[in-house]
């Protein structure tokens, strides 16, 4: 069994007051990417859009993030920017102001991708602030990282419905004061940063890194592996975000807004499945969460195009707090392949993740105008199964012991 050879090193203690305020950034980070999607059927009004054409709205500011993540994390391994979480967060402010204002298709596309900019920006940073803020405790700080990011994505189609989808595509304008919110914060995060960056330089010697045995081939088929398994989550998590409100209002005839309340349900369950993953992979082993969190949640997918309204969201929910714990134990898992690569892993899983969940959304959205939204959620319903594959990763962690 491979495992974790690791050098002695100075224990700190979690500091949770950095993680709780990295959190909050998250969530106001992603509530405003929500924002988007949420009102996708306001701008398909608007705009007159096809379905294709809302596919590659979300395509273009996802692909942004993933192409430009992976060489934000390269950058800041070698070279920490704490203030640039805050120049994230102000291309995400410019986006939104004018999506606001957006007066034709090209327009609504250019505003998006500066969205996607700041999110490129803020993911590899913000990632490994969790990670030096963990203490040790790798999974816990990156369950309570993911769980801002989805009780965002959770609240932002709420929000949505409540201040865009009545009034307007110009209300969006008013998701900018939250953008300055979270831009005071981030400015915290980058003075604590700034000065615990300050204190490893000055003491080098007593920051160790873990290293394993395995082989570079070993790692690469691992780093493959955890890919597929994000394609499989994301490209399934597409078919929820950007079509989920579609899907209930052609099957069942409820109203937008109605709609937007199941799909904060499904993010809610999202947001309180994210918190289980992260401790659970710390004490029993990330390879057994990550199997867990992907195969597990097929049988509830390829029974939620078949049920009525009411177990709709019943499985909606189940499918959510199943399939949320995968990210945090899939990223944690990936640093402990690449130690010392926090920025890397982050930027590329992020990236891999938006692209795939813009990639999906695209194609799904080219089979839904070919075919119909029912069509699309029974064949996304078999995507889970891909979780089999985790049973060749390596172990990596060893026995788990528990920590007095």
């Amino acid at each position: 069994m491979d495992t974790i050879k690791a050098h002695p090193e100075i224990i700190k203690k979690t500091t949770y007051s950095i993680l709780f305020i990295i959190s909050f950034s998250h969530l106001i980070n992603d509530l405003l990417q929500a924002v988007i999607p949420s009102i996708y059927p306001l701008l398909k009004d608007n705009f007159n859009l096809s379905f294709s054409q809302i596919g590659i709205i979300t395509f273009t500011y996802q692909i942004v993030a993933s192409i430009l993540q992976p060489f934000v994390g390269m950058y800041t391994d070698k070279k920490s920017k704490p203030y640039s979480l805050l120049i994230g967060m102000s291309f995400t402010l410019v986006g939104l102001f004018f999506a606001s204002i957006a007066t034709s298709f090209a327009y609504l596309l250019f505003s998006v991708s500066l969205i996607g900019i700041g999110s490129s920006i803020f993911h590899p940073e913000s990632s490994r602030v969790a990670h030096l803020a963990s203490g040790g405790k790798k999974g816990l700080a990156q369950s309570i990282f993911q769980l801002g990011g989805n009780a965002g994505s959770a609240i932002g189609p709420l929000l949505a419905a409540f201040i865009v989808i009545p009034h307007g595509q110009t209300y969006i304008a008013w998701f900018c004061l939250i953008a300055l919110i979270g831009i005071f914060a981030l400015y915290k995060i980058a003075l604590w940063y700034t000065e615990h960056l300050a204190e490893r330089n000055a003491n080098k010697a007593a920051h160790k890194i873990e290293t394993h045995h395995l082989s570079k081939n070993r790692v690469i088929v691992s780093l493959i592996i955890l890919l597929v398994l994000i394609f499989s989550k994301y490209f399934y998590m597409a078919s929820i975000t950007s079509y989920y409100t579609f899907f209930l209002i052609d099957k069942f005839h409820i109203s937008i807004q109605q709609s937007q309340v199941y799909l904060f349900l499904f993010s809610g369950a999202v947001a309180a499945g994210t918190l289980i993953g992260g401790p659970i992979g710390d004490r029993f082993g990330r390879k057994y969460v990550i199997w867990i969190s992907i195969l597990g949640a097929a049988p509830f997918t390829m029974l939620l195009p078949y049920v009525s309204l009411f177990w709709t969201g019943i499985l909606s929910v189940i499918i959510g707090l199943i399939i949320s714990s995968a990210f945090s134990a899939i990223l944690v898992y990936a640093t402990e392949l690449m130690p010392g690569k926090v920025g890397l892993v982050a930027g590329l899983f992020f990236g891999f993740a938006f692209g795939m969940g813009g990639l999906g959304s695209a194609v799904l959205g080219k089979i839904a105008d070919v075919t119909s939204i029912s069509y699309v959620f029974s064949i996304c319903a078999f995507l889970p199964l891909l979780g089999i594959i985790t049973g060749f990763l390596p172990n990596i962690e060893g026995k788990k012991k528990t920590r007095n």
